[in-house]
């Protein structure tokens, strides 16, 4: 599809699934406040227009937007026409969402056509009915956002008015891209791509929109220009394919190599009707013992937490390119994947995780949900508590980031919580973490699961501990025993019994540094422990650090905090504007550093 240079945003938002029939929406919106929440009273639905203009798919919050309006906004209006190709005509017609924040509704000449909660994931409407291909027409958003209800899951959005602590700019409305598209009406909903890498072979099972009697799948597997594989059956519900893969080039950071993947549905006589582009990467993850094994060989993790907050963008990347960056600069530094914290990261970011080799962890925004009780409940009325209603919602969507993201082969692990350490009712919290344990594995077989980054565990093939102590000496007496019965833990009257998973600390380091050339991001400025005196301490003391975890035997991979500085937290390696903080050579040089056979 061609766009103009100045829309934001141009590229596929789904890199692994293109439709060549799509119009990106992104660039001039018009938008109104509703703080009162009344602008459904007021037929706000029915809008032709309003009086300001916001730059989608940058939140209000942000630079980007051309508004930047910081304080809590309960609810926002959007506007745009638009004109739905003449050529499009007896196409299912979809409006997708990458990300909006949180109850999002959609309306089209005042008539609703779908509504969505969840501010993390992706999300799409059906739009044929109500659409008029050749016509121009009126799209309004309407945007609910209440991340002080205890209801919906928020990630590090502050809940006070200004940043505070490890809490942020919050980000409300659309923040990422917003398209429209066109498919076959029995065409793929989307396409589950398993690879198994010791039959060297990729499984595949599709979803259509409808069945019609037939109508044939076709998957086509290419390495570069050669088709080494190719697979067609019938279109039709529970239908699968199975496409082997001789001489396999496994993926792995080392050589990050994908396969190119085609997907036609045709007609009784051949003719095809649709094509998906996509991509998958052959490469196994699994744990034995206490080890984590990448394509059956052992892995040592050496990981960046990594917020994905930009200083113009907020939650949104000012360009693909940056997303990029964001991958060279932890890989410059000397890591090999990062934990991807406290927010759902865009399947742009994904895309380049998967072409540059670079591991992660696929988390959630799960901060902000209630884990108490209302005091009170409303007379005569059956309402749900927020603990309940707050699971409710992120169950839904925690099963909608899985279905999106578990094609990518970067992604090696899931982790729907972190640091779980709080509950009224502890027999509630372990249901929580039990359901959220055997959903994920219900949805994805092939990736082990960390039920809570850091603490409190319930049910987990990872077990993880968060420690940012800042001396070698006192990791060392925290690390010094592998027992089941001794090892270390951050709750240990709390956290279920370590029984011999990989043993990892996903959170350390965080150490403060603003150079003295510098200047504190806010007068709140923090970071973990006393800052060092000078940058020659600072190396000191982040080489004593990892070198403990490095000799603990029973430590198979650490996540330091942070990749960049975010607002107030100043204690990542790299500035909130990604310039460098600190000698790159020596940073890398030490987070390079393997552990001792």
């Amino acid at each position: 599809m061609n766009t103009p240079l100045s829309l934001p945003r141009p590229e596929h938002p789904r890199p692994q699934f293109v439709r060549t029939t799509w119009k990106n929406l992104n660039g001039a919106w018009t938008f109104a406040f509703d703080h009162g929440l009344s602008g459904r009273e007021r037929n706000l639905s029915r809008s032709t227009g309003f009086d300001n203009t916001i730059l989608v798919p940058f939140c209000p919050e942000s630079k980007l937007s051309g508004i930047q309006h910081t304080d809590f906004i309960s609810c926002l209006w959007y506007h745009r026409t638009i004109e739905i190709p003449a050529v499009w005509d007896g196409k299912r017609l979809l409006l997708h969402f990458g990300g909006v924040d949180y109850d999002c509704e959609a309306f089209i000449d005042g008539q609703s056509v779908g509504r969505h909660y969840g501010g993390s994931v992706s999300f799409s409407f059906d739009i044929t009915a109500q659409a008029c291909p050749g016509q121009t027409q009126h799209l309004v958003i309407c945007v609910v956002d209440d991340l002080r209800s205890g209801r919906q899951p928020c990630g590090k959005q502050s809940h006070r008015h200004d940043s505070y602590s490890c809490y942020y700019t919050r980000t409300t409305g659309i923040w990422q891209t917003v398209w429209l598209e066109a498919a076959h009406p029995q065409g793929l909903v989307d396409c589950r791509i398993r690879p198994d890498l010791d039959q060297s072979r990729f499984y595949l099972e599709p979803r259509f929109y409808s069945y019609r009697k037939g109508l044939k799948l076709r998957a086509t597997l290419l390495d570069g220009e050669p088709v080494i594989a190719e697979e067609t059956v019938t279109a039709a519900p529970g239908a699968s394919l199975i496409l082997s893969v001789p001489d396999p080039r496994p993926w792995s950071p080392e050589d990050p190599h994908l396969y190119d993947i085609r997907l036609e549905l045709l007609d009784e006589e051949g003719k095809i009707l649709e094509t998906i582009a996509s991509y998958a990467g052959l490469r196994k993850v699994h744990i034995e013992d206490d080890l984590v094994f990448l394509n059956n060989k052992p892995v040592y993790l050496r990981m960046v937490l990594d917020q994905g907050y930009y200083p113009d963008g907020i939650w949104t990347a000012p360009s693909d390119e940056a997303l990029k960056r964001d991958i060279v600069l932890a890989q410059r530094a000397g890591f090999n994947g990062a934990r991807l914290h406290q927010k759902v990261f865009e399947e742009r970011f994904h895309y380049w995780a998967d072409k540059l080799g670079y591991l992660t962890w696929g988390e959630s925004a799960s901060w902000g949900l209630s884990t108490h009780h209302l005091q009170h409940k409303m007379p005569g009325k059956n309402v749900l508590a927020p603990q309940e209603e707050a699971f409710l919602n992120f169950l839904t969507e925690w099963r909608e980031i899985i279905e999106r993201d578990r094609n990518h082969p970067s992604i090696i692990a899931w982790t729907p919580l972190n640091e779980t350490s709080s509950a009224a009712d502890w027999l509630f919290h372990a249901r929580i973490h039990r359901e959220l344990y055997d959903t994920t594995r219900a949805l994805d077989p092939t990736r082990p699961i960390n039920d809570a980054s850091g603490y409190v565990h319930v049910k987990t093939d990872l077990y993880t501990v968060h420690n940012y102590k800042q001396t070698g000496k006192e990791i060392d007496q925290d690390m010094a025993s592998a027992d089941p019965d001794r090892i270390w833990r951050n709750y240990p009257d709390l956290d279920a019994k370590y029984q011999g998973q990989p043993y990892l600390v996903d959170e350390m380091g965080g150490i403060k540094w603003i150079p003295a050339q510098e200047r504190q991001w806010a007068e709140n400025s923090w970071g973990y422990g006393n800052a060092p005196k000078t940058e020659e301490d600072f190396y000191a003391r982040l080489e004593d650090i990892v070198d403990a975890f490095l000799r603990a035997p029973h430590v198979r991979g650490y996540c330091y905090t942070q990749l960049t500085d975010v607002e107030q937290e100043q204690n990542g390696i790299y500035y909130y504007d990604r310039t460098d903080k600190f000698d790159m050579g020596r940073i890398a040089a030490i987070f390079r550093k393997k552990p001792k056979p």
